[in-house]
């Protein structure tokens, strides 16, 4: 009985790091521009498709075509970002709010009229192999899923710690006056960032469709998701966003088999309140 247990707990961390690969492009977003990207879900979506496209058509597994993925969706958050976000930054927060929910509106529609409503998976060789821990059986696709979010959040930190872009970002997001003061292009940066941001989302929807299948739908559950681990990590939080994923991830993992899988989103939700009552900034956010 124990090892079934050590089996769920490994399977729940393990999808819980794609999920904070996932929930660290909200944070990056919301950290440095102070925009809510309602539109989160459907980016994860579209790199979901992204890699489902390429395995058909090229035959690449998911882990490969990650940078392909990734780089688009950077390019196209690059474009978004400078060319109609960055108009409505000084503006009231609803109306980014309303701009951003109208963009993943038509996002949601286009996937439905591209791909049709059907879940589609993409088949593996390796999809039903596992590696032998001890007790625990590890799967290989979320291994493989887990250490590509792993890695791709150590290389983030690094450009954010160690690059002069990176350094940039960060004085724009602790202080956007002295930033422009010095001699940063602001605009340009916030591009960047959100680039970024959706870079990342996109390389967690590549290794996502190595744990699920893909449909449109999907979109505004990964919205819901990504928003409770940022909360629940602390909003503009680096670690506390890979924290927050990995805890959902127990959680849902848990709550799936000791009780129904369809109830596992009530016990994120569940522990998003509880973190409130506690701690309202968040498990690793700074104390207002």
């Amino acid at each position: 009985m124990l090892s079934i247990y050590l089996n769920i707990l490994v399977a729940g961390c393990l999808t819980g790091a794609v999920y904070g690969l996932m929930a660290l492009g909200l944070s990056v977003i919301f950290g440095v521009l102070r925009v809510v990207n309602f539109a989160h879900g459907e980016m994860m979506v579209i790199g979901m498709f992204g890699a489902f496209l390429l395995h058909g058509a090229f035959g690449l597994d998911p882990m490969l075509s990650l940078p392909i993925v990734a780089g688009a969706l950077f390019v196209a958050g690059y474009g978004l970002q400078r060319g109609l976000i960055n108009r409505y930054v000084a503006m009231p927060d609803h109306i980014q709010f309303l701009l951003l929910l109208a963009l993943g509106l038509v996002l949601t529609s286009s996937n439905l009229m591209l791909f049709g409503p059907d879940a589609r998976g993409v088949p593996l060789d390796y999809a039903f192999d596992s590696f032998e821990v001890g007790p625990v059986l590890l799967d290989k696709v979320r291994v493989y899923a887990a250490s590509g979010a792993v890695l791709l959040a150590l290389a983030l930190w690094a450009f954010f710690r160690f690059t002069h872009l990176g350094k940039a970002i960060r004085a724009c997001a602790d202080n956007q006056v002295g930033a422009q003061v010095i001699g940063l292009d602001v605009l340009k940066l916030y591009a960047v960032t959100f680039g970024i941001g959706a870079a990342c989302v996109g390389a967690a929807g590549s290794l996502m469709v190595l744990l699920v299948d893909v449909h449109p739908y999907l979109a505004a559950d990964y919205t819901l998701l990504a928003f409770i681990i940022v909360i629940l990590g602390g909003l503009g939080s680096f670690w506390g966003a890979l924290l927050g994923g990995v805890l959902v991830g127990l959680s849902e993992a848990l709550s799936g088999f000791l009780i129904a899988p369809s109830l596992k989103s009530m016990f994120s939700f569940g522990l998003l309140i509880l973190v409130l009552l506690l701690r309202p900034q968040g498990l690793m956010g700074a104390r207002q």
